[in-house]
């Protein structure tokens, strides 16, 4: 090989490697993966002979299909944007899936992007997990940094299992025990253009045994009754895992007694990929006579520091014992009844989740606003322009929630227009009712995303997601399908926290709708109020 094509060789390998490595600089790979709502991109790997083309124009295209392609320009999208021999996406969404070619001269490079969906359960998507295995009392490293965005990191946090830990110097060094294992995300937080963005990575660690040594032990049952015929023959097969030096072998004597008929063949080993042993090695027992029956056949491995033994006794086939047929079948029909009955309380708890914890709450007392601080058990956003179209969710927000929630079940709001004092500076001053709250109720509508809002919105995601201070609760009070309004981090919200209004079903005070706000909202004694009705009356536009 000419030392050119070593150079080029070695140049390929170190993208490559660095493509694996938290995506490197640029992207080598054909199939890419991205997760919707975090910023991604695509660069491509310019290799040293390619400097002297550097007049040459670059142009990128994007297609649905192998051999469909459309122009890309800095004014394709508010999200994407180009730089040379890279295309950015503030962030990548499910439509930008598809085909991207970028274009130098007479040469094209093509990549095909799949965008997938962010788990609503968990702080990172699957598909993009890192597998990596570490021995116990090795040396655990898990290091929290991106090539790429590293100038526009603000801070980075570490996660197991989707909680947050500590670590030093973005990175956790440790010596591996078992109960280290589990998955690993490093959340990086990053602005772009004044909004905040975060880009994740994951490994999901495994810690295995120390693959140097091992305990031997014999694989199977310890005591196995094997039923005969007299005059044929038997094998007895025995199985351990054990270490290189370590012996397998048979054992089997009565005082005064020869057995010409036990024969104990070779044994044979083959090694795992990890280093282990597997050895088997096989009894044949021929002609079986009653000399045979009764006595035990011990199969041991045997190491420098520990046993272990199998042992197997021949029966006569009309000796063994089995289990009657009504026994069986009375444990099969109990099993059967009891496995049904497990399945029925399950279901129920699913179904009625909801009232078994709102009654536990009430028969245990519990009490969670005592001793935290929290001035109001919940601040409500909602649209504050009363027009005639929104006059419903207005009277909504100002009137129907705190009727039930503070004259009915004891709970306290925050409500703009009644608790916030007028000419102050009203920014500052929901950021602090915010943060003095416990919970924040969002009384969402496609008019919701106006100015006035959006900050609520923006600020209580932010106490959310990224402080965990506060929980949000959603109310859906008109549908919609189109969610494309909303702000992508409210697709980080579990699905349990979205509560939708029917006005028809959800007038009662023991409806289904005010059930689940009082499970989201915090546990609080509380006495219904005894003059209050039982149904709202009904909302109009007046």
């Amino acid at each position: 090989m000419h030392r050119g094509q070593l150079l080029l060789a070695f140049f390929t390998f170190m993208c490559i490697s660095t493509s694996d490595s938290f995506e490197g600089h640029c992207t080598l790979r054909y199939n890419i993966t991205a997760v919707e709502g975090e910023p991604f991109y695509l660069k491509y790997c310019l290799f040293p002979s390619e400097h002297e083309n550097e007049s040459t124009t670059i142009k990128w295209y994007k297609g649905n299909k192998p051999h469909e392609r459309v122009e890309l320009s800095s004014s394709s999208s508010p999200r994407v944007t180009l730089h040379d021999y890279v295309l950015e996406f503030w962030p990548v969404e499910l439509e930008d899936n598809g085909f991207y070619f970028l274009q130098m001269g007479n040469y094209t490079h093509e990549w095909e992007l799949h965008v997938i969906r962010r788990s609503k359960d968990r702080c990172f998507a699957e598909k993009r997990v890192k597998n990596k295995s570490v021995e116990v009392k090795k040396r655990l490293q898990v290091s929290c940094e991106h090539i790429y965005y590293r100038k526009l990191i603000n801070r980075t946090s570490l996660y197991k299992n989707c909680e947050m830990i500590e670590y030093n110097k973005n990175q956790l060094q440790k010596n591996a025990e078992f109960k280290d294992q589990g998955y690993y995300t490093c959340m990086f937080f990053l602005y772009h253009h004044a909004k905040l963005f975060n880009v994740t990575d994951t490994f999901n660690i495994t810690i295995v045994e120390d693959h140097s040594n091992i305990i031997p032990v014999v694989l199977g049952p310890k005591l196995n009754h094997v039923g005969v015929e007299l005059g044929n023959d038997v094998q007895l097969n025995c199985s351990a895992l054990l270490n290189k030096k370590n012996k397998l072998y048979w054992n089997f004597q009565e005082e005064n007694e020869e057995y010409s008929n036990v024969h104990e063949e070779e044994e044979i080993r083959t090694q795992s990929s990890e280093g282990k042993w597997l050895a088997s090695k096989i009894l044949r027992i021929e002609n079986i006579n009653e000399k045979n029956l009764n006595i035990l056949y011990n199969c041991t491995v045997a190491s420098e520091g520990a046993t272990d033994t199998r042992s197997f006794i021949l029966l006569k086939k009309e000796d063994l014992i089995d289990i009657p047929g009504h026994v069986f079948t009375r444990g099969m029909i109990i099993a059967v009844l009891i496995l049904g009955i497990v399945v029925c309380l399950v279901i129920v708890g699913v179904i009625y989740r909801v009232d078994l914890a709102l009654f536990y709450r009430h028969f245990m007392g519990r009490d969670e606003t005592l001793t935290d601080g929290k001035t109001y058990d919940a601040f409500v956003s909602y649209l504050r322009e009363c027009r005639p179209e929104h006059g419903e969710e207005h009277t909504f927000a100002v009137e129907i929630l705190p009727r039930v929630l503070e004259k009915h079940f004891g709970y306290k709001l925050c409500i703009f227009e009644r608790d916030v004092v007028p000419g102050g500076a009203v920014v500052d001053e929901i950021h602090s009712l915010i943060e003095k709250s416990r919970r924040l109720i969002i009384v969402l509508s496609k008019s919701y995303m106006s100015n006035e809002v959006r900050y609520e919105l923006e600020s209580g995601l932010h106490e959310a997601l990224v402080e965990r201070k506060i929980k949000i609760i959603l109310i859906e009070f008109t549908p919609f399908s189109d969610f494309t309004f909303l702000p992508q981090s409210l697709k980080l919200l579990k699905s349990h926290r979205v509560l939708k209004w029917k006005a028809d079903k959800s007038l009662s005070y023991n409806s289904r709708f005010w059930k689940n706000l009082l499970y989201l909202m915090p546990a609080k004694m509380v006495k219904p109020c005894g003059d209050e009705p039982e149904v709202l009356p009904m909302l109009s536009l007046s």
